[in-house]
């Protein structure tokens, strides 16, 4: 059956008159759009064309590009705000366009000359969907241990090796692709490529059978003798690092947006339910305990809201944020994990059955707290910054 809406809990953080409307805009879509085929999508693990097509009408997928480009020419909490209200009806929706903006959009911003953000970014805004390829088999908390290789042949490169967990990979039209060109340099021979999905020797295996957030395509890259155009290097051959650590660092943030939607998401459902569910002849929500069990998790999401927020507006200042980031990213996907797991306990038996929609975000929850860049990473970015 498709999902109904649940009661609204409205967050408590006080937004712009910009930032009201770009969320009012976002959730009224998300709830007309998308709610309707949120199991589909999930029991059939992928999104329709026509979805894909709608984001791009909403203007979410190049919240950043600059209005001369075809985007939104607007800020990067605009898009935190996006991936918070989509992710409330569907995370798998929410990790899209998490991915297209914070990583892959942010990268070309950042790291792009004229002539590139000229070729891509029109692309971006209108119809092309970003995939951001640095995990391998043998480096995942370890991202700079790249097997991935790229071999100088003057006006391209060539590129040989297997990426693995690429997010948005089975739609995406362009990869920023990770590749060592000397290795006996270790990281700093590490470089990031634009990869075009038509580019020879270039291929996309299979979709990972997931957990959680099925519709979001994972899946295995392969490149075998991939010719690259010189001109594709993003940034500065050997400083792939750079653009990998100060992307992901942003991207974090986009993480925990995703994990304060369906965190709201599941409490807004259980709240509803709560009420509707009768035991000893009164709604569920009239026994204290469930009353204390609400408010709690209600006063998690709004601190993890807070710290997502946060961090969001300073990276906007212009500040340092990676603190903030690392702890918006830990703290938010402790709270999805808690609060999805409540959701399903106070809709007892009918919680973990998938006719109920608050086991799916129980399911999809779980990633916040892998990908990346896991827990344990994050404690040690938070260490190392407190600890000097």
């Amino acid at each position: 059956m498709a999902e109904q809406q649940a009661e609204l809990i409205p967050p408590l953080t006080v937004l712009t008159e910009d930032e009201g409307l770009l969320r009012d805009s976002v959730r009224e879509f998300a709830e007309r759009r998308i709610r309707p085929h949120v199991r589909e999508m999930d029991e059939q693990a992928k999104f329709p064309r026509a979805l894909l097509d709608e984001l791009f009408q909403l203007g979410v997928m190049g919240i950043e590009i600059p209005e001369d480009f075809g985007g939104a020419g607007a800020r990067f909490f605009h898009a935190v705000i996006a991936v918070e209200e989509l992710s409330r009806v569907d995370p798998s929706v929410g990790v899209l366009v998490d991915v297209q903006n914070t990583l892959v959009i942010n990268a070309l911003l950042r790291w792009g000359n004229d002539e590139v953000k000229r070729r891509y970014l029109p692309k971006l805004a209108s119809r092309w969907i970003g995939g951001y390829a640095l995990s391998e088999a043998g480096s995942g908390s370890d991202a700079f241990a790249l097997a991935a290789r790229a071999q100088d042949r003057g006006d391209h490169y060539v590129l040989t090796g297997r990426k693995l967990w690429i997010t948005n990979a089975n739609e995406a039209d362009l990869f920023i692709v990770f590749a060592n060109v000397n290795p006996e340099a270790g990281y700093r021979g590490i470089t990031a490529f634009l990869v075009e999905r038509g580019f020879e020797g270039l291929a996309v295996g299979k979709k990972e059978d997931k957990l959680g957030i099925r519709a979001s395509s994972t899946c295995e890259l392969m490149l075998e003798d991939c010719k690259v155009p010189r001109e594709n290097v993003l940034g500065e051959a050997g400083k792939g690092y750079k653009v990998a650590i100060e992307t992901l660092n942003e991207g974090r943030i986009g993480i925990g947006a995703q994990m304060i939607g369906l965190s709201a998401g599941a409490l807004e459902h259980a709240v509803k339910y709560t009420k509707e569910r009768k035991q000893f002849g009164k709604a569920i929500a009239d026994f204290q305990g469930v009353q204390f069990q609400i408010a709690r998790a209600a006063t998690e999401i709004e601190a993890a809201r807070l710290m997502v927020y946060n961090a969001a507006r300073l990276r906007d200042a212009g500040r340092p944020f990676l603190t903030e980031a690392a702890m918006c990213k830990i703290f938010s996907s402790e709270v999805a994990e808690h609060v999805t797991s409540l959701a399903v306990q106070l809709f007892g038996g009918y919680g973990y059955v998938k006719d109920y929609p608050v086991e799916k975000l129980y399911r999809d929850a779980k990633i916040g707290q892998i990908y990346e860049g896991t827990s344990n990473m994050q404690l040690v970015t938070i260490a190392k910054q407190i600890l000097g």
